[in-house]
């Protein structure tokens, strides 16, 4: 048949054995569901006024039986050959994927994964969408017996579903009332198709996911020189992501922004001494940074300087003195990455940079490659979790100017580290809100390549809010 859908072989049943609702029997006159039991699993045959429906009416051919298919509660039925048995013609757009179902008074249209029937003009909701199913097109039971005021019954003990129209009382009415009293159900199937090789069912579209979340992180933990195990406040991570397909697989952008704050302390005020005076033994001078004060001593305000080893040979001295101050430093993690398994599972490059407003440090930057798992923020409940290595961050650190470092003062080092920066969480729906709740642990490890004074590390506990989008 042209422009129409083509009916299949057998209707194979592709879930286990589903409980029938009262839903899947509209029209079946006042008999009550529950007293047919539940549809078996397998192949449902159907009976139409007494004749077995076949894929082509006036021929019976081995294999070529056409049967209901149970799917998610509901019975489904072959829309072309059921119509057409009521005199109806049938029209399918490909185009709109719609199929029109028309006689004399009487008016059915249904769309291909829609959840709504049209019936004379009234738009009505369907628990079970119209779908193609190995080639042909299978709706709601509801559809025939609304449509065209047909009586509907399933008969457990015969496992058919019987189907019975009188085209003199059928009428156009948008809930008929059946009046035939149910018959003796007709014997079973006389022979039993053999089995035929049948394409897979054409599988769920992909869902690609799109999200941003905002989490507060809880007293992050701070190990530098300037912070040995400071508890840190006000700090905060911000991220978002978008999967997309490219050229055929599925890819991924995403970036990561984490703020955090802190107090470097110090216990003592800065002293002011003569250079080369007996306790005036730090790095530098009268700098913003730093101050004259005594150092090395057990006062945290002393600070391992960047660069130190260059330091140490020019004049023997490492560190400096640091009054008090709130720190504060920001990096920001942009991921490019392709899919490589399930669920969501990705491998990629990201870009690092990292910011201090402190000390004179530079900004740093580098490039990476590392593993993520994206949320499935589509769902009720769902696992992730990342871990990206940035084998060589860096940036260019200048000396202050200072006495104490003659040649060197108003130089520039290269400031390097490696950086693992890891994440694992979980998010929770709120029912059918696109918001949903963000927690987990995130941390950061820095170790020191190049210059660095030590090695860093900051980790902290979040939880926030997300939004799918």
């Amino acid at each position: 048949m042209k422009n129409t859908v083509a009916l299949p072989g057998i209707f194979a049943l592709a879930f286990s054995t589903v409980a029938l609702p009262s839903a899947a029997l509209a029209g079946a006159n006042t008999i009550s569901s529950a007293a047919f039991g539940a549809p078996p699993s397998g192949e449902v045959p159907i009976l139409f006024n007494d004749r077995h429906v076949y894929a082509k009416p006036d021929k019976l051919e081995a294999g070529r039986v056409l049967a209901a298919l149970v799917k998610r509660g509901s019975i489904l039925v072959p829309l072309r050959s059921l119509f057409e048995q009521t005199g109806a013609t049938v029209a399918y757009d490909a185009a709109k994927k719609t199929v029109d179902v028309s006689k004399p008074g009487s008016d059915v249209t249904v769309t291909v994964g829609k959840h709504t029937v049209v019936i004379n003009g009234e738009t009505r909701p369907l628990d079970v969408a119209p779908e193609i199913y190995k080639g042909a097109l299978v709706v709601p039971l509801r559809v025939i017996s609304e449509g065209m005021g047909a009586y509907v019954e399933w008969v457990p003990e015969k496992r058919v579903v019987i189907v019975r129209y009188n085209p003199v009382v059928a009428t156009a009415a948008p809930s008929p009332t059946p009046t035939l009293p149910p018959t003796p159900s007709p014997a079973p199937p006389s022979f039993t198709p053999a089995p035929t090789a049948t394409p897979a069912p054409t599988p769920t579209p992909y869902h690609y996911e799109a999200f941003v979340a905002g989490d507060y992180a809880f007293s992050p933990k701070v190990f530098n020189e300037v912070a040995p195990g400071q508890s840190g406040r006000n700090s905060f991570n911000i991220k978002g992501g978008f999967e997309f397909p490219l050229l055929g697989p599925t890819w991924m952008l995403e970036g990561d922004y984490r703020h955090v704050e802190y107090i470097h302390p110090a216990n003592g005020a800065a002293e002011a001494c003569a250079a080369g005076s007996p306790g005036c033994n730090t790095v530098v001078g009268s700098d913003p940074n730093y101050e004259f004060g005594v150092c090395p001593a057990p006062d945290p305000g002393c600070v391992t300087v960047p660069g130190y080893a260059t330091t140490s040979a020019y004049n023997g001295l490492t560190q400096a003195y640091v009054p008090g101050f709130y720190a504060k430093e920001d990096d920001l993690d942009a991921k490019f990455a392709i899919k490589v398994a399930d669920p969501r599972v990705y491998v990629g490059v990201g870009g690092f940079f990292k910011k201090y407003n402190y000390l004179g440090y530079p900004t740093l930057s580098g490039v990476g490659a590392g593993l993520e798992k994206l949320p499935d923020v589509d769902k009720q409940f769902s696992l992730y979790g990342s871990a990206w290595y940035y084998p060589t961050v860096s940036g260019k650190y200048t000396y202050p100017t200072s006495v104490f470092l003659g040649d060197l003062s108003g130089s520039s080092v290269n400031l390097q580290y490696s950086v693992l920066k890891y994440e694992v969480g979980a998010t929770v729906g709120l029912g059918k809100s696109p918001l949903y709740v963000d927690f987990g642990y995130a941390g950061e490890h820095f170790r020191g390549l190049s210059n660095a004074p030590a090695d860093t590390q900051v980790t902290a506990p979040f939880a926030g809010l997300g939004l799918r989008l």
